[in-house]
Parts: C-alpha cells; structure tokens; sequence
C-alpha cells in the first residue's frame, strides 16, 4: 500500500503544487483587475509550471539515466507529457498576442535550462542571475500573460502590480537560497552566499515595505485587500526570519510555496 508520506512527496515533487502556487497568483491577478471568466489563463499557467518546472528540475537527470530512470521519475515524467498535452489545448484558446507573449517567457525558461552560447552553462548557473530570471518569468506568467489576455489597459496600477509582484516571488525565493546555502555551489553567488544569511533576512523584510505600501497607489485600492496583503505580509515575514539551513525541504517545497494560494484563498473566502 501506498504510504501518505509518499503520494506527498510526489505531489510535491511533480510540481503540482507549485504549479497551484503559480494558479493561485493567476487568480489573483483576475481578481485585482476585476477579470472574469478566464479560466484558460489559469489552466494554461497550471500546466505549463508542471511542464516548465519539471523540465528544469529533471531534463538533465533524465538524460543521463536513460536506462535506469526511478519508477517515480518515469511517473513524473508521463505526468509531465499529459500536462504537456494540457498546455496545447489551452494554448490555441488564448488570444494571439498572449501566444506571442507566452512563447517569450518559455525563451526565457529555456535559456535558464539550456545552454545556448558557446562554452557557456545555462542562466541557471550564471553567477547571481538566477534569482532575477526566476522572479521575471513568475510576473510574466502570473500577471503580463493574464492582462495582455483580456486586453487589460497596461497603464499605473499594472506597472505597480508588476513592482510587487517581483517583490513577492523575489522574497519567496530568498528563503529558498537561504535553506539552499549548503548544497548551492558557491560559484551561484546567491543573495545569502554575496552578503550572508542576517543581511539577506534584512533585505527581504525591507522589500516587503515597499510591497505593502504600493498598494495605497492604485487608483481604486480595496480597504479589505490592506488587511489581507497585511496577514500576507506578517507571515512571508516570519518565514524568512526563521528560515535557516537546518530547515526541513518541506519548509520551503510546501510551506513558503503554500504562501501564493494562502493569499488566494484570504480572498476568495474574506
């Protein structure tokens, strides 16, 4: 029999709940910009994180044990080719600039993963690129993709959500380094490798000033969106203060990646 234990691990390491992570901020984006329905945009974005992010995490280890692949990498990976299939289907059902748009964002998660110039490693191992590359596809795929989809005006309150936007998936992110600080190789040069582990939680908590407070410059901020992005805050806020590299993987792998649909579901449900 199958143990819970398991069937968690692989729901963790398929991606599916990262994948619910990147949902979760398609949602939101619907929501802050009063867009309905745009159910596509968000299964496209599902699928397409499981796709995305299990190539990244696994082409390599694929390739280089072809013949001896685990039982749950082979599941992973059939996973991954029906999730595939999903972001065909959504695809065509997109508007033709936001295929446009979209094709953009899997150039930039490609050169992340593959190696494209000469005797050079992908973005992936660029020396304090990383970090950057990954916030930008977040905000592409969560926000640019959903608002270039509805033909949203791009004007104030879009250039103010894609500030915060990196701000939150930024300091997600720098809790993930954190824990990483001993299996990063050092030639990455992470925030945490550059300036250290108390500099890195500082950074993080002042990036969260200005995420909160963006919000009283939108042209029609919600009162209730304040008290919900406050809850937000507080507990990013406490995650990264007790992140450190004794933490277990589940810290960062669901709990810091909950943190996207934590804020989803506040308002769906407040």
């Amino acid at each position: 029999m199958v143990s819970f234990k398991k069937v968690f691990d692989f729901y963790i390491r398929s991606s599916i709940h990262v994948a619910l992570s990147v949902y979760a901020l398609v949602r939101m984006t619907h929501f802050m910009f009063n867009i309905s329905d745009e159910q596509v945009m968000a299964n496209f974005a599902f699928f397409g994180t499981i796709v995305g992010y299990n190539f990244v995490k696994y082409d390599a280890l694929a390739r280089a044990q072809k013949n001896q692949m685990r039982n749950e990498l082979k599941v992973i990976s059939v996973l991954s080719l029906f999730a595939l299939v999903g972001v065909g289907y959504y695809f065509f059902q997109l508007q033709s600039i936001t295929q446009l748009v979209s094709v953009g964002v899997l150039a930039l998660t490609l050169l992340y993963t593959l190696p494209f110039f000469p005797n050079r490693k992908n973005a992936r191992n660029w020396a304090g690129v990383k970090i950057y590359i990954v916030a930008l596809c977040w905000v592409g795929v969560t926000l640019v993709l959903p608002l270039v989809n509805a033909h949203v005006d791009l004007g104030l309150d879009f250039y103010l959500k894609c500030i915060q936007r990196f701000i939150l998936v930024f300091v997600l992110i720098l809790i993930f380094e954190i824990l990483d600080l001993a299996n990063d190789d050092p030639h990455l040069q992470t925030v945490p490798q550059q300036i250290g582990v108390k500099n890195t939680k500082i950074v993080g908590l002042l990036l969260l000033i200005p995420f909160y407070f963006l919000e009283f410059l939108k042209t029609n901020f919600i009162e209730k969106q304040l008290i919900i992005n406050l809850i937000l805050v507080a507990a990013l806020s406490l995650f990264l203060i007790f992140a450190n590299e004794k933490r277990s993987r589940y810290y960062t792998s669901f709990w810091v990646e909950s943190i996207p649909i934590f804020w989803w579901l506040m308002v769906v449900f407040l």
